[in-house]
């Protein structure tokens, strides 16, 4: 199993509206990627929300990939999730931008996809339903991976076009191209992105145990991929929760007892209505249930899977249920509610050393070796080709290989 970070530009409370804040949050958030980086942590997942004040931030996350990517060796940086919406920019924007992610990473980028979070988010972009969505990313995700492998792409879409073939640049680095997910929030997603031979990106906001039906679906359907997207399949079920993992087992411990918890969750609730809520949800501007946390209902509250909290010896003990699910990738959003600057870098340190290791013994990444599986489903050429243009021969340049 391995392990990722998830950075949303998450700024509660009035910070949300001080410039100097919203610029401190950001730079320490690619500070958490870097220290990550150094300490057994594989992914670095960076959200892209539009219009999602306190929640998100992180309206543009691939200048923030690129700027963490210069100063990495090892970590893969994930878009989580680069919103499909063609009325938002044309696909080719996206399938361009992976690639010259691919590129600057050196084959370390993931790419997530999916619709947006919400109806709030998508409408900014022409007034967009949410309704709309679903057909736009079915049509998008198909494309994508023609506009890599082929030099005279054309498309007559319902929701977008290439009237005239057209070379979309650059092609991604190397063999393959980046691998493909897809944020997964309702039950049928799963077997859906199972059957499209593409990872899957999912949230907990419930009981872990609870997830195992969908983790089974998805891997059901992965064992008979029947529509696959792109050139390899990439089985992946990853899913975030939050963490609380210090040296010092009650400081972790009190930090989960604090009230200052659970207020990331009120807007999840009120944003994220593409997927379903929990019957006793709280829904920001209401606040979140204020009631005095002690041990028991801490422990409770571990036993379900909401949390992982305590030293790393606890903490290890409670990754267990995660790999009883069935999840192959478990990602943490950081800085997670009532950390300090110095105690979310002591806890990328303290669980990257103690606690990665223990479940993570290979030093490749499950993406790095799916994708060097990837073979070419698309002919180089779509159409006929010009034969004066196809034998021309230009003189040698510096940079010919």
């Amino acid at each position: 199993m391995e392990f990722g970070l998830f950075f949303n530009g998450y700024l509660p409370g009035p910070a949300a509206h001080d410039a100097e804040a919203e610029h401190l949050m950001l730079m320490r958030e690619a500070e958490y990627a870097i220290h990550a980086d150094k300490f057994n942590w594989k992914y670095a997942w960076c959200g892209e929300h539009h219009c999602l004040t306190e929640y998100s931030h992180m309206s543009a996350p691939y200048p923030f990939m690129a700027y963490i990517a210069a100063k990495t060796d090892r970590i893969h940086l994930g878009s989580a999730i680069t919103s499909f919406p063609t009325t938002k920019e044309h696909p080719a924007r996206f399938a361009e931008r992976a690639a010259m992610m691919d590129h600057l990473t050196e084959g370390r980028f993931e790419f997530g996809t999916g619709r947006g979070a919400g109806s709030h988010e998508v409408a900014t972009f022409n007034g967009t339903a949410l309704s709309e969505t679903k057909a736009m990313w079915d049509e998008v995700a198909h494309e994508i991976p023609r506009m890599w492998e082929q030099k005279d792409y054309s498309h007559d879409g319902e929701h977008f076009s290439v009237p005239t073939p057209h070379n979309i640049l650059p092609k991604p680095h190397g063999k393959g191209h980046p691998p493909i997910w897809v944020a997964c929030g309702n039950p049928a997603t799963f077997a859906k992105a199972g059957g499209h031979g593409i990872g899957a990106i999912a949230f907990n906001f419930e009981p872990i145990h609870n997830l195992k039906g969908r983790v089974e679906a998805y891997k059901e359907a992965s064992e008979n991929v029947t529509d696959q997207i792109g050139q390899f399949q990439n089985n992946n079920v990853m899913m975030t929760n939050a963490v609380i993992c210090l040296e010092d087992r009650e400081e972790a411990r009190s930090m989960a007892k604090r009230n200052v918890r659970g207020y990331r969750v009120t807007m999840v609730n009120m944003y994220h209505d593409s997927m379903p809520k929990s019957p006793d949800a709280v829904v920001w501007p209401n606040a979140p249930q204020r009631f005095p946390l002690d041990d028991e209902l801490l422990d409770m509250a571990i036993e379900g899977g909401y949390l992982l909290c305590g030293n790393p010896e606890e903490v290890c003990e409670q990754v267990v249920a995660y790999q009883d699910v069935g999840c192959d990738q478990v990602c943490f959003g950081t800085p997670d509610e009532g950390y300090t600057h110095e105690q979310t870098l002591e806890m990328i340190e303290v669980f990257g050393k103690h606690v990665i290791p223990e479940f993570d013994k290979d030093p490749v990444h499950s993406t790095t070796r799916y994708r060097e599986t990837a073979q070419p489903r698309f002919p180089v050429f779509n159409g006929d080709i010009d034969p004066i243009v196809d034998n021309a021969a230009p003189p040698p340049f510096p940079i010919s290989v």
